[in-house]
């Protein structure tokens, strides 16, 4: 018998707040580490200059565009989410916070560990790496928010969010440079930040604490390798060393992948000890799927896509045509308030001339219904054509306009399942069922309509909420959750995946419950807690019959 030849002991897919961190730790100990992303790396001078660039801003490759944001529109909500080297951290609004300990108590993770008394140095951790500090550039849409958050009463909560940013030293305006801040000099040069509104559109700067700066970063200097623009499309347990079949993943796997770094699409195949699933909750729960539907990995759990949640998200645009105050300056979520104990509202904001985001927003109807939705649309242009067109239209829409993110921890899920569409039946694809999602959080409606009339401005929705009356998230959540047996989920509290050997779970996928807040805090934090739980080199036994093994 031949013993199987490694290309790698660890083999990460994915480089968000769950790869990355996954793939430091591991290179701490001592592993072997490869780091696979289908995304590309996006130096400072290869970003857009604006969201209206499609082909660099899009992730949508069958057009050949090949940007970091991408939009998934499901039957049931539909998903914004990041895809590049560092993940959704290229993208995101930098926005790092620590859910109510209630979370802990809902979902299929409650009482698999004592959380409340864990998890704070696991976020404190992850808090040091990501640069966590209070946002330091407040700007005209956070004062802005101040007011309307007041003329509702409830002033006394609002509050500068905690952000991954640089802002340099006490007094410094932005733009200045700076020798590393972070890891006494084993991390990048930083500039510090500017208040530009980039944040969502890629910092230019080199102020945003993206993980290509923190954990990815120092991951390299440690061994680990990291290979851009490299789609994984199958995970194959290897066989036994005499050659007979097994799926456990005792003996490690094969992973297949196609990669175009260079331009040309190139399969890529490596054998490694273990796998960690970190593509992120949609790309995770499509991996394993079509795993499972295959017979490649037969035994995880018939949870897989159960669970998913949206962090019960709503978006409502505040529009002030004409303002002389740019809207668009500060950090992207510069301050938030809360609404009650379930709801949480943040501003948002793209910086200057990115104003795609028009595209999907309009009117907002009354009592949120399609008929209230159009006789407020025919009411404006019949009253006001000039005002209701100029409110439509794109231009300057950034410097006029706050998003609120509204985010409740009130429960609500979907499942998904992999399927061929009828309308495409040449290929599975990620298909959403289950009872219809709340499309609207009323009580934030309200709130935005008296606060934008008593601020002169106007309230705004956005199209897939109004017409087809379905939610946008910028947070899926679940599909692959942790549970204290495989049937009620997919991974273990030790995110360790039921059914298989040296298989882990590693994103947002295993959230169990709706955060009420930003998730990538938790992700990292949660990331930082299992990688804690594996063994080094010396003492790993990699056909060891773990915990999360005995399937039901």
């Amino acid at each position: 018998m031949n013993a199987p030849t490694y290309d790698t002991d660890f083999l990460v897919i994915g480089s968000g707040f769950g790869g990355s961190v996954a793939a430091l730790r591991l290179a701490q100990r001592g592993y072997r580490v490869t780091v696979l992303e289908q995304g590309r790396r996006w130096p400072a001078e290869h970003l857009p200059d604006s969201n209206w660039d499609f082909a660099r801003w899009l992730w949508r490759p069958e057009l050949g565009w090949r940007g970091f944001f991408g939009l998934r529109v499901f039957r049931h909500v539909v998903v914004l989410h990041g895809n590049a080297v560092g993940g959704g951290s290229i993208t995101y609004a930098n926005t790092l916070l620590v859910p109510s300990e209630r979370v802990w108590h809902a979902g299929t993770w409650a009482g698999l560990d004592d959380w409340a008394r864990i998890m704070p140095a696991h976020y404190a951790q992850a808090e040091r790496m990501l640069g966590v500090t209070v946002n330091r550039r407040p700007a005209e849409a956070d004062a802005r928010l101040r007011e309307m958050a007041a003329v509702a009463g409830l002033g006394d909560s609002w509050h500068l969010t905690r952000v991954g940013v640089f802002f340099g030293d006490e007094g410094d305006p932005g733009g200045r440079d700076y020798p590393d801040p972070y890891f006494g000099g084993e991390g990048p040069a930083r500039q510090s930040c500017t208040g530009c509104g980039g944040c969502m559109m890629g910092c230019r700067i080199g102020a945003k604490n993206t993980l290509d700066r923190n954990y990815l970063h120092l991951a390299q200097r440690r061994g680990a390798v990291v290979r851009a623009q490299t789609r994984v499309t199958r995970i194959v347990p290897l066989p036994s060393p005499d050659g007979s079949p097994d799926t456990s993943g005792r003996h490690g796997y094969a992973v297949l992948a196609v990669t175009d770094a260079d331009g040309r699409a190139r399969p890529l195949q490596m054998r490694a000890r273990a796998v960690v699933c970190a593509a992120g909750s949609l790309g995770t729960q499509a991996l394993l799927m079509e795993a499972r539907r295959r017979g490649d990995l037969p035994h995880l759990s018939t949870a897989l896509g159960r669970h998913v949640r949206t962090n019960a998200e709503s978006l409502i645009g505040v529009r002030w045509p004409g303002c002389a105050e740019d809207l668009s300056r500060g950090v992207a979520i510069g301050s938030a308030f809360q609404l009650d104990e379930h709801t949480t509202v943040e501003a948002t904001r793209y910086p200057a001339g990115s104003d795609a985001m028009a595209l999907l927003s309009t009117v907002m109807g009354g009592d949120g219904s399609r008929l209230g939705w159009v006789g407020a649309l025919l009411r404006g242009l019949a009253t006001a054509p000039r005002a209701t067109v100029r409110l439509l239209g794109p231009r300057n829409w950034a410097r006029e306009s706050m998003i609120l993110l509204c985010m409740q921890t009130l429960d609500g899920t979907l499942t998904l399942r992999w399927q061929r569409p009828w309308w495409w039946p040449f290929a599975h694809r990620l298909r959403s069922h289950g009872p219809p999602l709340p499309h609207r959080i009323p009580q934030a409606e309200r709130f935005a309509q008296l606060a934008a009339a008593a601020t002169g401005g106007t309230v705004m929705a956005s199209l897939p909420e109004v017409l087809f009356h379905i939610p946008m998230t910028a947070h899926c959540l679940g599909g692959a959750v942790m549970a204290a047996s495989p049937r009620d989920g997919v991974c273990d509290h030790r995110q360790r995946a039921f059914g298989q050997h040296n298989l882990y779970i590693v994103d947002g996928s295993v959230i169990a419950a709706n955060l009420g807040v930003n998730p990538s805090l938790t992700i990292a934090a949660l990331a930082e807690r299992a990688m804690q739980h594996i063994p080094p080199p010396d003492a790993q036994r990699w056909d060891a019959a773990g915990e999360a093994i005995e399937a039901h």
